[in-house]
């Protein structure tokens, strides 16, 4: 029996390293947004110093340990064989729900995660010994700690309240003292700004943190409670000379001072409290496995001697903070994850990541009208200075999605409630509170203005929404776990775990294919007078190329009456959509730096992308139907179809091989040869319709053929109408610009 709990270990340390890697990349929002949005530093400088603060953390995170042994349920209460399988089904559970969540960008939190996958799994196996002993269930109670528990979900919540209420006020008070235009007053008062700011992150990364860790020893935390004022003050003081210092000599700007500070406070906040979310369990399943061996290996023994406190090994805490420190940087998770809270968050007008919900809209109107009353109740002058202070138009810092002061709070005031709550041994959420701080600074801000302010409260409702997922997710998936391990016994464990790792390495492995394989490659939309027509040129080649390419996939799909191939011809045409709608979306922004002697230039871009955006519609409402009809059963297209539909595909080939040499080079006295292409392949469709006609009469098809091939052949026309006019209004850019 020894040997299978052997395995057991082994398995959980494994999910336990697999875990730290899932896990990172959903939580690296919580340390990089600030520092990467307001881009205070190269990438890579900011991934040093965030990998730094993960390595330091990491090893002063041993106080939180004792939330996985006895923090959610009572040891005392199960058996040693009870708790392995309580630990081996809320790791497998962990890391897929984990996977899920960053596979659709959504930053959730790991801390809500092992709370209630904890909770289910331990409150499922109460239930399963209270079965056997033919007990009542209403004693399930004394097998949780419910005041521990309660105490930790409590403080989740309020942390939350707590995040809003700090950073929507600290973020006002900050903006009406400098406003956006701060940097003067930051250089006169930058000194005082930086030494208030390092000081409170000294005082709880250090005073609070550090000196719990395995590092200090007693005398020292008994020096530090003593003196505590004192360190303060000269903190500040320590802070305030350095940073004038830096002023004074290098012209360093103090905030990014800050922002770099506060990003490796709150790497090393976040490691401190989150790494008992992914390497607890195991960490408690192996300090189990050694009671067991030392008390006689008896597996029904009870479990209390978890309850006493243990130290964790500084070497696997180090080796820990390293895995996480490593995945920061190779992790593609890590980087889309935390691309949602910036958006989310930015100053800037751009492309929305999310829809509208009505919800949303309402809440917004409710905002507009509400501001509008306070307006008339403040006095003119009152109103007249605080709208001159949160003015950003004026004074916006460039293509950042936030400016340095932002990112400075958000830093300062996620790291000092991160470091408060680990301070007293709660298990606060990180992914919580750094993205509701995010979120109210930039409300603060007004970030959240009348274009953007529906499309921001939907996305964070998605998030949030998100977050109940989570645990309600959580609860009800290890229970099920345990429940199924405890029926199957522990050898169910390795072929639940082998399929674990089926299910990540799909999930890695797809998401790897779909960005190799992907057609559509992202277009620059930024532009300017003098790239103009090389956009046009760049955009008409992704179209023409792909609409080619998509094609061909209809023939080959109707030839061989492939479902899965016009599917993916679907898709991918799809996908060309989605792109090029993309573009125009963001045509405002492509052409607003243009300048005002070339509007006729920005004119005629526009009208090229407008085209090649109604050739993108025009394929879809070919493929869309295709796949349908195949995929309903329908009968395929008869030969003589299919060998019209490949003549016609090799005809515009060849012209949208022209139409690009003429773009390309600027062959505009060929115009007159492309449109008697045009014009022949017109005349080619306009035969195959009579042809086809001629069938219908002869009843060689029927009603559901005919009607697929009469708009695969007029959405074709009005690609080649399109297309025509593509090129037309590139002519009309470039004479413009010359």
């Amino acid at each position: 029996m020894e040997t299978i709990y052997v395995v057991i270990i082994v398995v959980l340390f494994i999910l336990a390293v697999l875990d730290i890697i899932v896990g990172v990349g959903n939580d690296a929002a919580n340390f990089l947004t600030s520092a990467r949005g307001a881009r205070v530093a190269p990438f890579t400088v900011i991934m040093i110093v965030a990998a730094l603060g993960v390595l330091f953390g990491a090893v002063t995170s041993d106080g939180m340990m004792e939330i996985a042994r006895s923090g959610i349920f009572v040891p005392s209460m199960f058996s040693f064989h009870n708790i392995m399988i309580i630990f081996v089904g809320v790791m497998v559970t962990d890391i897929l729900l984990l996977n899920a969540f960053n596979s659709l960008g959504l930053p959730t939190s790991t801390t809500v995660s092992i709370i209630f996958e904890l909770l289910g799994a331990s409150i499922m196996m109460a239930l399963i010994v209270l079965y056997e002993a033919g007990q009542p269930f209403s004693g399930v109670l004394e097998y949780i700690n419910s005041a521990t528990a309660l105490k930790i979900i409590f403080g989740i919540l309020t942390s939350i309240i707590f995040a809003f209420v700090f950073g929507i006020v600290i973020q006002w008070i900050m903006r009406l003292i400098f406003s956006f235009d701060y940097q003067r007053a930051i250089n006169k008062y930058g000194a005082i700004v930086g030494g208030l700011a390092l000081s409170i992150i000294t005082y709880f990364i250090v005073i609070k943190g550090l000196k719990q860790s395995v590092f200090m020893s007693k005398p020292y935390q008994e020096f530090i409670d003593e003196n505590t004022g004192l360190l303060l003050l000269g903190s500040f003081l320590f802070w305030t000379v350095l940073c004038q210092m830096l002023y004074w000599i290098f012209k360093v700007n103090v905030l990014k001072v800050i922002i770099l500070a506060g990003t490796f406070a709150l790497a090393l906040s976040f490691a401190g409290n989150d790494l008992v979310n992914f390497i607890g369990a195991p960490l408690a399943a192996w300090q189990s496995f050694t009671i067991y061996l030392s008390t006689g290996t008896n597996a029904e023994m009870t479990m209390g001697a978890l309850s006493a406190p243990i130290a964790t090994p500084t070497l696997l805490l180090l080796g820990s903070g390293v895995i996480m420190a490593l995945t920061l940087w190779l992790s593609k998770h890590a980087r889309y994850v935390t691309q949602t809270e910036i958006n989310l968050s930015s100053q800037n007008n751009q492309q929305e990541q999310f829809g509208s919900w009505a919800f949303a809209r309402v809440l917004v109107r409710g905002a507009i009208n509400l501001s509008e009353q306070v307006e008339k109740i403040l006095p003119a002058k009152v109103s007249k200075f605080i709208s001159l202070r949160f003015n950003s138009t004026e004074n916006a810092a460039g293509s950042e999605p936030f400016d340095l002061m932002r990112a400075s709070v958000n830093l300062i005031v996620s790291s000092f409630l991160i470091s408060l709550g680990t301070s007293y041994k709660l298990p606060l959420s990180t992914t919580y509170v750094t993205f509701i701080v995010a979120m109210s600074t930039s409300l603060a801000d007004g970030a959240w203005g009348r274009e953007s302010a529906v499309y921001r409260i939907t996305g964070v409702f998605t998030v949030i929404s998100g977050w109940f997922l989570t645990a309600f997710v959580a609860f009800t998936v290890c229970a099920v776990a345990v429940l199924v391990f405890y029926l199957g016994d522990l050898y169910t464990i390795l072929p639940i775990f082998a399929l674990s790792l089926f299910v990540l390495y799909r999930s890695v492995y797809r998401k790897a294919k779909s960005n190799d394989d992907s057609k559509i490659e992202a277009i620059n939309i930024e532009a300017n007078e003098e790239r103009l027509d090389v956009k046009s040129v760049e955009n008409a080649r992704l179209v023409f190329t792909n609409v080619s390419e998509i094609f061909k996939k209809l023939h080959a799909g109707f030839k061989n009456y492939n479902r899965k191939t016009l599917k993916k011809t679907f898709e991918h045409s799809k996908e060309l959509d989605v792109q090029i709608k993309k573009i125009k979306d963001s045509i405002n922004y492509s052409i607003r730096d243009i300048n005002e002697h070339h509007i006729d230039s920005s004119h005629h871009y526009v009208q090229v992308i407008d085209y090649l955006r109604e050739v993108s519609r025009s394929i879809t409402l070919i493929t869309e139907p295709s796949y349908k009809h195949v995929n309903n059963n329908h009968r395929s297209l008869i030969n003589s179809q299919i060998e019209e539909l490949e003549e016609i595909n090799a005809k515009f080939e060849a012209y949208s091989v022209k139409a690009l040499f003429i773009m390309e080079f600027r062959k505009f006295e060929e115009l007159s040869l492309l449109t008697e292409q045009q014009t022949d392949l017109f005349a080619y469709i306009n035969k195959v319709r009579k042809v086809h006609i001629k069938r219908v009469k002869d009843s060689e098809v029927n009603t559901r053929n005919s009607l697929l091939y009469l708009q695969i052949l007029h959405e074709f026309k009005l690609v080649l109408s399109f297309s025509q006019n593509v090129v037309t209004a590139h002519r009309n850019l470039i004479q413009s610009i010359q």
